[in-house]
């Protein structure tokens, strides 16, 4: 190992990971001079922007940077901007940097789809019902035609909405009529994809859009964009390719790292690589060649959304959450980090170098000092995952010493918006209709989305759990995605076994058809799976005629990136209440702070709220649910009538 300067363990306060393995793990690691986030949080020169985590720090230009404060009539920015203007500029940005992330994997799934529906990469159309589904909301003619060409036309459309520069986006018409009705008369249906986030650059450059309310109408229209656009491409594109996910039973946690095999971790969040690792892993060629260095087998595990991806439909497990990246290589039994985009701290080349490990980059816009680069295409998946594999097994006889913690906790994973409505009501009566009825009845009070990353400011993943605890045993069906879902399923939240946490209705509910009452809906671009089975439930009938009026909320939290801002905006904009934790990037100007979680409802019928303690986090989101409730007159709950004979006749 390494020979690093020492630090302290741990300080008091230290926020740490709820997970007893990965403190064990992080603090044996420290003794021998690892440093990761837990040693770089206790730094005193490392301290938040006070400025800047309000949003009211300006560096657009090279006046600044400018602090300003708002309640200072004199504290302006040099050119004259206002707090409310800077704060309003940043907030858009990050939405801007949190679409583009999702646009660019979007961008890259398309680019793969049309090589595999032209035959040119090594893989295949996998769902052809949804590729059919997909190609009506794209307007192909399907009848008469073989898979392949409708496939090739779906790519290019789909790659075209990337580009358009006017007539609106295919997906943005799955929205509920009302809802589209709302952002035409606001003014924020988007018309292209890449025009949207150069519209909102420019409007933020200096000297340019200086209204914060109409910054915010750009804002909105970039978000649903992302959410209606660019992740619900990818998300759908990668069922056609991949297979859409259904409920498959898989573990979470440092357990699933193998002392004995070839351990590679996949961390990132494009699933066509890791499609392509878990093909190569399980290759006879490649599992002798591990027997050849002394390991009985190849053992892949996913960090971050990449292990999200492969979890549900593969049942690969995932090693750990965003947080938990630095201390699955401080066990010392990591062989290779494959890494493509998004989430990946640079301090992963760091940590390696204390181990054999080595840290592989694929992307070429993501790399890394330190790391090996092997640059992944589509025409070449699988020669370049056997390329990575065979690394990987090459450093196996370096290893020296483990420290894998029992700690691994299994789940059932997959619910995809087209396994519940199955799982619901069956193979020729498929229906939202159950879920509705539930909701209508009182059995669920309703449904709360916990998604989002983990963070380092927190207990991480406690805060997640408290919520998702919280909301089920007052009977609200939890959604959850991304490194949220790590976390519940760490807790032993998402099997159906989990029923016992449930208030009676909801447990009983579960116990019917034998689901968690937390379902895992996949990675942070999966968020577009959550806009659909709203649109679902609009569209089933007996709850209102737009998303807003569902007895639904949504909450991030332990957020960290600017996706997070792009998601949350996108719900928000949608008619989703929506709650984030511990800070909130406009605090610094009430002006725009008050009109982000006061008068968006006005005009979207959702809007942002903020706060610290999980407990309270869920009881807002009860709240709303039940606001929600009272407003279709739903409130009270309906107990089961039992029908005899004669009250069969009189009906």
């Amino acid at each position: 190992m390494t020979e690093r300067k020492r630090r302290p363990l741990f300080a008091v306060g230290c926020p740490g990971i709820d997970c007893e393995g990965s403190m064990q793990v992080a603090k044996e690691a420290a003794k021998n001079g690892v440093v990761t986030y837990m040693q770089r949080m206790e730094q005193k020169v490392i301290q938040p922007c006070l400025f800047g985590k309000g949003g009211t720090c300006c560096r657009i230009c090279s006046f600044g940077p400018c602090m300003i404060i708002e309640d200072v009539p004199e504290s302006i920015g040099i050119c004259g901007a206002t707090a409310s203007t800077v704060a309003a500029r940043n907030f858009c940005r990050m939405i801007a940097g949190g679409a583009s992330a999702h646009m660019d994997h979007g961008l890259e799934t398309t680019l793969g789809f049309i090589a595999a529906a032209k035959g040119e990469s090594d893989y295949t159309i996998k769902d052809e019902k949804k590729l059919l589904d997909m190609a009506h909301i794209f307007e192909i003619k399907t009848d008469g035609r073989a898979i392949k060409d409708i496939a090739i036309e779906l790519g290019e459309k789909a790659l075209a909405e990337f580009g358009k520069q006017e007539g609106g986006l295919y997906t943005v018409r799955r929205a509920p009529l009302k809802r589209q009705e709302v952002w035409k008369k606001t003014g924020v249906l988007p018309q292209g994809m890449q025009r949207e986030v150069m519209e909102i650059m420019h409007r933020t450059h200096m000297g340019t859009d200086q209204d914060y309310k109409n910054l915010l109408l750009q804002g909105t229209r970039l978000a649903i964009a992302d959410g209606w656009g660019g992740s619900m491409i990818s998300t759908e594109l990668q069922d056609i390719m991949f297979g859409t996910p259904v409920p498959i039973r898989a573990i979470v946690n440092l357990g699933a790292l193998d002392e004995e095999k070839v351990n590679i971790v996949v961390h990132g969040h494009e699933p066509i690589l890791s499609e392509a690792m878990a093909m190569v892993c399980q290759e006879p060629e490649m599992l002798a060649a591990a027997k050849e260095v002394g390991a009985p087998g190849i053992n892949l595990v996913g960090v971050c959304c990449t292990g999200n991806e492969i979890l549900m439909r593969h049942s690969i497990p995932v090693a750990g959450s965003f947080i938990q990246q630095e201390i699955v290589l401080a066990t010392g039994a990591v062989e290779a980090m494959v890494v493509d985009i998004q989430c990946i701290m640079q301090s992963v080349a760091v940590v390696a170098e204390c181990f054999h490990t080595e840290i592989i980059t694929t992307s070429p816009r993501a790399k890394i000092p330190g790391a090996t680069h092997i640059e992944f295409d589509h025409h070449h998946a699988l020669e370049t995952a056997r390329k990575i594999v065979r690394r990987a097994i090459e450093r196996y006889p370096r290893r020296r010493g483990v420290n894998i913690p029992r700690h691994k906790m299994d789940v059932v994973a997959g619910f995809s918006h087209e396994t519940i409505n199955h799982m619901l009501g069956g193979t020729f009566r498929a229906s939202y209709r159950p879920l509705n009825d539930n909701i209508i009845n009182g059995r669920i009070r309703g449904v709360g989305a916990v998604v989002g990353c983990d963070s380092a400011h927190v207990l991480s993943g406690h805060v997640h759990t408290t919520v998702a605890k919280e909301l089920i045993a007052n009977n609200v069906l939890v959604l959850v995605t991304g490194c949220a879902a790590t976390a519940c399923g760490r807790e032993g939240l998402l099997r159906p076994e989990a029923a016992e946490l449930a208030g009676p209705g909801l447990r009983e509910v579960c116990e019917t058809v034998g689901m968690p009452p937390v379902l895992h809906m996949g990675s942070c671009v999966d968020n577009s799976r959550i806009l659909i089975a709203a649109a679902e439930i609009v569209r089933e009938g007996g709850l209102g005629d737009d998303i807003y009026q569902i007895p639904v909320a949504g909450c991030a939290p332990e957020w960290m990136s600017e996706k997070a801002i792009s998601i949350g905006h996108y719900f928000v904009a949608s008619g989703v209440y929506v709650v984030f934790g511990r800070t909130f990037p406009t605090t610094g100007s009430k002006v725009l702070t008050d009109y982000l979680f006061r008068e968006l409802e006005e005009l979207y019928g959702g809007m942002w709220a903020v706060e610290e303690d999980p407990t309270e986090m869920a009881q807002m989101m009860i709240r709303r649910i039940e606001k929600g409730r009272e407003a279709l007159g739903i409130q009270e709950k309906k107990e089961r009538v039992l029908f005899d004979m004669a009250m069969r006749r009189e009906m």
